[in-house]
C-alpha cells in the first residue's frame, strides 16, 4: 500500500461529496405529486409509520423511522428478514409502511408484499427504478434514482443511500410542518 499524500485525501473527498450533492440536487428536481400524497398517507395513518430496508438501506430506514418518530410521527423500523419469520405482528391493520429499496427488488421487501396487502395497509416505497417490482407494487413511489455510486468501483451504496435519506428527511419534514409540531413537542 503506497502512502498518500494529504491532497490525495482531500480531492477524494471533494469527489465524494460532489457526486452525492449532485445526485441530491438532481432528485430535488423530481419532486411531485406523488411526494405530496406520500406525505397524505403518513399523515392520514391512525397507528404508525413502519419503515423497512435491507441491508445499507436497512440503516437509512432506521435513521428515517427515528426521525420520524421525534418529529411527531408515530414510527418504527421493521427488519424485512425478520418479519417474514414472525415480526410482520407488530404490524397492524392501521399503519401503512414505508419500504426502501434501491434495485426495487431485494427479496426480503418483496416477500412482505403478500402479507401487507393481507393487511390492506398502505405501501410507501424509495427506491432508484421506478420500474422495479416494489415500485409498481406500491400505492405510492417516490423515486431516489442516482446516475453513480461515489465509490469509485460503483459497489457500496454511497450517493444512493444519501438520496434515499434524504427523502426520508424531506418527508418527515413536510409532515411535520404541515402537523405544525412545535419544539415543545419534541
Amino acid at each position: 500500500m503506497a502512502t498518500q499524500n494529504d491532497p490525495f485525501f482531500i480531492e477524494s473527498a471533494q469527489r465524494t461529496i460532489a457526486l452525492e450533492s449532485q445526485a441530491v440536487s438532481e432528485m430535488g428536481l423530481s419532486i411531485g405529486s406523488d411526494f405530496a400524497e406520500a406525505c397524505r398517507c403518513m399523515m392520514a395513518t391512525e397507528g404508525r409509520v413502519i419503515v423497512t430496508g435491507m441491508g445499507k438501506s436497512g440503516h437509512i430506514a432506521g435513521k428515517i423511522a427515528a426521525t420520524l418518530a421525534s418529529t411527531g410521527t408515530p414510527a418504527f423500523f421493521v427488519h424485512p428478514g425478520e418479519a417474514s419469520h414472525g415480526d410482520m405482528g407488530m404490524i397492524t391493520r392501521n399503519d401503512c409502511v414505508l419500504a426502501l429499496s434501491n434495485s426495487g427488488g431485494t427479496s426480503e421487501i418483496l416477500t412482505l408484499l403478500p402479507l401487507i396487502k393481507r393487511l390492506n395497509i398502505a405501501l410507501i416505497s424509495i427506491t432508484g427504478d421506478a420500474t422495479s417490482e416494489l415500485a409498481k407494487a406500491s400505492d405510492v413511489h417516490l423515486l431516489a434514482a442516482i446516475k453513480t455510486e461515489a465509490c469509485p468501483l460503483n459497489l457500496a451504496p454511497t450517493a444512493s443511500t444519501t438520496a434515499a435519506l434524504v427523502m426520508g428527511d424531506a418527508l418527515a419534514i413536510a409532515v411535520l410542518e404541515a402537523r405544525g409540531f412545535t419544539a415543545e413537542e419534541f
